[in-house]
């Protein structure tokens, strides 16, 4: 019953939210979406109370886009949209006792049809499934510990890497997965924190997100204090999901600037056109905490294949075109 009222529930909302976003001339302005909790720490507190929502990642099922961030501390929400601008909250899809509840990433498989959520729950990353991106996910159990920011990426051959930061000393590895749920071999060191911006107040790469375009390996990641209006996002490149990566020499390539503050921790998705788009968060202000909000921006490779981008906020930009199938970008992204 529970499920049949969402149902329904969702379908009127959708058909509420504006399209204009899908029209050809429209615009979007950041932040896209803001949420906040507040939180009740001891005294004397380092931050502010507000917890602002961050470390989205992004999916699309059925012409839908279905966005999962760091919310409570001690759950994950669902977000859905038609066109990456207007968004409605939608159920808790899943829940845990522990604190440290961060960064998910949702995997739509295609060899059986299931949701894959790699979460990260007190410094560990374990993985969850349900039948539909909506509803709850059942925990399938721990797969790696001393871990956060867990990202599963699958090749053109089917084979499945698992990314994520070693926690808590910030070096981004990725395990060669058996299945979305069976890992294979050992665990792989990729890039650890070697230049100033990664360490900022303290040495921090995280956040990993990889991208496969033109035979070649992206992999983003985030580097300096998350808390901070420092926080930026470069990237590394290699032959093989496995590495030897070569860090950008151009990095941190979305960073502050006016108005801009603590830019990190993106998903990957396309428009309906097939536009690459960065689902991240920024800081609300340069206030030292966690007050974040959404905000979305295009990326793009030029013709040598160095990708490009540059955070936006509260001016009115191209929107994503909505009219054609959505893919989301992972092998053969271009």
């Amino acid at each position: 019953m529970y499920l049949l009222i969402w149902n329904l529930l969702l379908l009127l909302v959708l058909s509420s939210i504006p399209s204009s976003a899908a029209e050809p001339g429209s615009t979007y302005s950041n932040p896209v979406l803001v949420e906040t909790y507040e939180i009740n720490r001891p005294k004397p507190a380092p931050y502010n109370g507000v917890l602002g929502i961050g470390d989205p990642t992004v999916i699309s099922y059925k012409g839908i886009y279905y966005l999962y961030p760091t919310g409570d501390n001690h759950s994950y929400d669902v977000y859905l949209s038609d066109d990456l601008v207007h968004w409605t909250k939608g159920p808790k899809v899943y829940q845990n006792n522990e604190t440290g509840v961060w960064a998910p990433d949702v995997f739509s498989s295609p060899d059986d049809k299931m949701f894959y959520l790699y979460y990260t729950v007190n410094g560990r990353v374990g993985v969850a499934s349900s039948d539909r991106p909506d509803r709850i996910f059942r925990d399938l159990g721990s797969l790696i510990n001393n871990a956060i920011d867990a990202h599963l990426f699958r090749d053109d051959d089917g084979s499945y890497y698992l990314y994520y930061a070693r926690y808590p000393e910030f070096a981004i590895f990725v395990q060669p997965m058996e299945s979305t749920i069976k890992k294979k071999g050992k665990p792989i060191e990729l890039i650890s924190p070697s230049e100033a911006w990664e360490m900022k107040d303290r040495p921090v790469i995280e956040a990993p997100w990889m991208i496969k375009h033109r035979g070649r390996y992206y992999l983003l990641y985030s580097g300096g204090s998350a808390d901070s209006e420092y926080y930026a996002m470069g990237y590394a490149t290699a032959p093989r999901p496995t590495g030897p990566f070569t860090k950008f020499r151009g990095n941190p390539f979305i960073r502050k600037s006016n108005g801009i503050f603590g830019p990190g921790h993106a998903s990957i998705i396309r428009d309906k056109a097939g536009k690459l788009w960065m689902v991240y968060h920024q800081q609300k202000d340069r206030t030292r905490g966690w007050n974040r909000i959404i905000c979305i921006d295009p990326i793009w490779f030029d013709r040598k294949g160095l990708l490009h981008g540059k955070a936006s906020r509260g001016i009115p930009l191209p929107a994503p075109v909505m009219n054609r199938e959505i893919k989301k970008a992972g092998p053969g992204a271009n």
